[in-house]
């Protein structure tokens, strides 16, 4: 019986399932070799268990029977069959492959770059990049952390083509087909809403792009044409650049930035004091320097891993990883524990998506910073440009990543890093420095250890603003979107989105949620001109 399979299956799977993520947790707090050693073996032995050719046929035979009329079960088979297909390739492959996914990942936790001599973290960086007035400052920074990409760009080549041999041997033209395929995503209809998104936000951007560059020119005492991507005050330019007179950062510096957030999910009846008392929140050496939720065992051993500072940035951040973390930690626990997890990986970044945008609305930052209100209505304009500044620039930033990673999984060979800055310049408007060849897009470590996942960020951006605007309407009842004390929106979370798990496809989950399948219109009502 199918269902007697599956729980054997399943029983088989759970205990390396947590040990392979408490693995990987240590690694990325420590940084120590022998960590990621262990973690690579734990991964490998999971990775073992889903490639079992005999389990997989059983999962085919049961999948395409035809006889089983449970939902439930049929569910579980599919999600069983797209999570196994990807190992039914060689093992030595798939162990080459772990072994230096692995390697790459603790590159980037323990890599620190270099200006005269000084050895900077990601954070530094970012600050300077933010703060620093002096263009030569700026440059030399920008350059330095680029220094990963030199230090790694071969290694990710050689694994790219590694992924590419891994699904053409699966039947894939390449590794970035197979993954949206496997993920329960048409990869024309991707590209179709990222053309659509393109046109949709063109205008809007060129418009805000001048407005930057001319903000940014008369700050930085350089002509427009003359703007390098060192002056746009973010490594990648995927976040926007402080033009207006509101400082963000000011609100929140020196405030207690965990107590504020677990005070404000506590007040819509999402408690995350669990969640935060199991996580680590602040820098340390050899830790990763960037920021992930991970659900250890689906069954309530949530974690979220950060590096605080009491600024925007980390504000936003901390309310995005507790956004993928409230939505693990209420999944159904009766679910199967295949079914334990989001509907898609979309979906819960639009639920970390529209918490992370939080920490820009002048609503929420008057309520849950104590400002005066007389302050926050002065600031109210200037929030909200920036908020619509932020969410353009990143989705133009979004279209680069996309395509970027299509065209280098369809041919690794080509010149990767003219392909970078020819992207950059269409999407970005930003310009090349004159004589750059360099391997800039290898510095992104979503490239090499988070591969063809970026587009879910945007189109995580358009469920957040769908599931946004029906909230307003349908739960709030009237227009108070910082939700701030509104037990019913998360109630109206758990039972819709959350509790629901992988039970249904992802665009029956948000017709059941909100009445319609994915759709762009409220992202545009609420940032396109």
């Amino acid at each position: 019986m199918a269902d007697e399979f599956i729980r054997s299956f399943e029983a088989e799977m759970i205990p390396v399932y947590i040990d392979m993520n408490k693995a990987y947790w240590d690694a990325s707090i420590s940084g120590r070799d022998e960590d990621y050693e262990r973690s690579s073996g734990l991964e490998f032995k999971y990775s073992k268990i889903l490639a079992d050719r005999e389990k997989f046929k059983k999962v085919k035979k049961f999948r395409s029977s035809g006889e089983i009329e449970d939902s439930l079960i049929n569910r579980t088979l599919d999600i069983l069959y797209n999570s196994m297909i990807k190992y039914q390739a060689d093992t030595v492959k798939l162990e080459k492959l772990i072994k230096a996914q692995t390697e790459l990942g603790q590159k980037f936790s323990t890599f620190r770059a270099e200006v005269n001599g000084k050895k900077l973290s990601d954070n530094y960086i970012e600050e300077i990049l933010r703060n620093a007035a002096d263009s030569k400052i700026l440059e030399e920074t920008w350059l330095a952390s680029k220094q990963i990409g030199a230090a790694v760009a071969e290694d990710v080549i050689a694994l790219v083509r590694l992924r590419n041999e891994i699904a053409s041997d699966l039947g894939y033209s390449n590794f970035h087909e197979m993954s949206l395929r496997i993920t329960d995503q048409d990869p024309e209809e991707v590209m179709k809403i990222f053309d659509e998104l393109d046109s949709l936000t063109k205008g809007t951007f060129a418009e805000l792009k001048e407005e930057m560059d001319i903000f940014l020119s008369e700050k930085y005492h350089v002509k427009k044409e003359d703007l390098m991507p060192w002056h746009y005050q973010n490594r990648f330019f995927q976040e926007a650049p402080q033009i207006y007179e509101v400082d963000l950062d000011h609100y929140y510096k020196e405030k207690d930035i965990p107590d504020i957030v677990e005070k404000f999910y506590a007040g819509i009846g999402l408690e995350v004091e669990d969640i935060l008392e199991n996580s680590d929140l602040y820098e340390k050496e050899g830790k990763n320097q960037h920021a992930y939720c991970t659900s250890i065992d689906r069954a309530g051993d949530v974690r979220i891993l950060v590096n605080m500072k009491d600024n925007y940035q980390w504000t936003n951040t901390i309310l995005h990883e507790l956004g993928h973390a409230v939505y693990d930690k209420y999944i159904d626990p009766a679910l199967p524990f295949t079914l334990r997890e989001p509907a898609h990986m979309f979906t819960t970044e639009a639920i970390a998506n529209f918490f992370g945008m939080l920490a820009s609305n002048f609503r929420w930052m008057r309520k849950n910073l104590d400002i005066p209100s007389e302050d926050a209505e002065i600031i109210a304009v200037d929030v909200s440009n920036f908020t619509k500044l932020e969410k353009i620039v990143f989705s133009r930033w979004c279209q680069v990543m996309f395509r970027f990673e299509k065209s280098m999984y369809e041919n690794p060979d080509q010149d990767l890093n003219k392909l970078w800055w020819d992207l950059a310049e269409q999407y970005q408007l930003l310009r090349c420095p004159e004589g750059r060849d360099n391997p800039d897009w290898a510095s992104k470590i979503h490239i090499a250890t988070f591969p063809c996942y970026y587009h879910n960020y945007l189109l995580g951006d358009l469920l957040a603003m769908q599931l946004d605007a029906y909230m307003e309407e349908n739960i709030i009842g009237h227009k108070d979107p910082c939700y701030t004390g509104h037990t019913e929106v998360g109630d109206y979370l758990k039972e819709k989105i959350f509790r629901p798990g992988n039970r249904y496809y992802w665009n029956e989950m948000i017709e059941r949620a909100t009445g319609e399948k994915l759709t762009a219109k409220y992202y545009a009502r609420q940032f396109i001109n």
